[in-house]
């Protein structure tokens, strides 16, 4: 049985999940064909993005990082040291390809201002966990009442734009587009909620 929510204590006692599969840095032009080829041959992805964090106000920054990972594979697409390629725009507006993540419309809306595209076959994680009991919003909540574990979210407010991505920061990136990407494939076991079932749940979490 799922829960609908869970603490931030609660998640501080689980034990740290990080991606474990091969990580791909693509920070040249002539990277970017090679790893598209090998998406499209998955028929779903995780999707994330990074941005270099602002700490003036007023001053926000072009998303840096895009993550594309299936279980075994991650591809960190270094936006700010490549041109946005238009390989990239039409594999995100493939509808044959399911693509999965959190909060995708700040995602994308940050990718448009890059390289217009149209994303196509997209899932939202925050739109549907609701039919699976869940409450919570967040990735890492999610991702911990899913699974009973943690993904470490203690690289986000690093630098996105330094020369080289550390080891922590190429983990840290992966983790997050997988984890999207197996939370869905784990919520599509599980029975979905009645519509009634859903408001009891939300009314019993709002007593």
């Amino acid at each position: 049985m799922i829960k609908p929510k869970i603490s931030k204590e609660e998640v501080n006692e689980l034990p740290i999940v990080i991606f474990g599969g091969e990580v791909k840095v693509i920070d040249h032009d002539d990277k970017v064909s090679e790893a598209i080829q090998m998406l499209r041959r998955h028929n779903m992805v995780g999707i994330d993005t990074e941005t270099k964090p602002s700490f003036k106000k007023g001053l926000l920054h072009k998303v840096s990082l895009l993550q594309i990972s299936t279980e075994d594979i991650c591809f960190l697409f270094r936006l700010n040291k490549i041109t946005f390629p238009k390989e990239l725009g039409d594999f995100l507006s493939d509808k044959s390809v399911k693509k999965i993540g959190l909060a995708l419309k700040d995602d994308f809306n940050g990718l448009n201002k890059l390289h217009r595209f149209k994303p196509e076959n997209i899932v939202d994680l925050q739109s549907i966990v609701k039919n699976y009991g869940i409450l919570e919003l967040g990735l890492q909540k999610i991702f911990a009442i899913v699974f009973n574990q943690k993904i470490s979210k203690s690289q986000r407010l690093t630098n996105w734009e330094s020369p080289e991505l550390t080891e922590q920061q190429q983990r840290y990136a992966a983790t997050d587009a997988w984890a999207a990407l197996l939370i869905y494939k784990q919520l599509m076991k599980e029975k979905k909620l009645t519509k009634a079932e859903i408001e009891l749940l939300a009314n019993n979490a709002n007593q």
